[in-house]
C-alpha cells in the first residue's frame, strides 16, 4: 500500500527512499548550520525505524522533507527541512500533518524534538501543531560564529 497526502502547491507527500539522500542533505545544508551529509540521510533512509516524509511534484524535485524515529510508544521528529523557495508556504505544516497522520497507525503516543530558541518561525508552527515546551539544552546547536545556542525540547500526545 502506497502512503500518499497533500502538499500545498500541487505537491503530494509521500515515503522517501535511499535515492533522495543527496536531495535531502542539500535541502537540510540550506536550513541549518551543521547540515548532515549524504551519508547520514542514506542511513536513515534505509532503516524503517527512521522513516522520512517527502513532499515533491510528480517528477520527484523535493520541496521539503521529515525525518521521525519511533520507539515502542515515543516518535521524535529528527529533523524538517523546507527548500527556501517553499518556505512559508505551508510546507512545514503539510509534512508534520502527514507524519501525525502516519502516526495514527503506530503504537506511538508522544512526539518530542528540539528546536533552536531562536527559530521563532518553527517555534510558532510547533506550538500552533500542540507543542509545548519542556525543558531545554544549553549549549545544543553550534552557530557560525563560534557561538551555541539553546535547543527548546518540545512534546505532544498524539492520541
Amino acid at each position: 500500500m502506497m502512503k500518499f497526502w497533500m502538499a500545498p502547491g500541487g505537491l503530494h507527500i509521500e515515503p522517501g527512499e535511499t535515492r533522495d539522500a543527496g536531495e535531502l542533505a542539500r535541502i537540510h545544508r540550506q536550513g541549518f548550520y551543521r547540515g548532515w551529509p549524504m551519508e547520514e540521510f542514506a542511513h536513515f533512509l534505509a532503516d524503517k525505524a527512521t522513516p522520512a516524509y517527502i513532499a515533491c511534484d510528480a517528477r520527484r524535485r523535493i520541496a521539503g522533507f521529515a525525518l521521525i524515529r519511533t520507539v515502542a510508544d515515543e516518535s521524535e521528529l529528527l529533523t524538517i527541512a523546507v527548500d527556501p523557495k517553499w518556505r512559508g508556504k505551508g510546507m512545514g505544516r503539510a509534512l508534520m500533518d502527514a507524519v501525525f497522520a502516519d502516526l495514527m497507525l503506530s503504537p506511538a503516543q508522544r512526539m518530542f524534538l528540539e528546536v533552536d530558541e531562536q527559530n521563532h518561525a518553527a517555534i510558532r508552527l510547533y506550538e500552533k501543531l500542540g507543542f509545548e515546551r519542556i525543558s531545554s539544552r544549553k549549549g545544543y546547536y553550534s552557530r557560525p560564529d563560534g557561538s551555541s545556542a539553546t535547543a527548546l525540547v518540545m512534546a505532544r500526545d498524539l492520541g
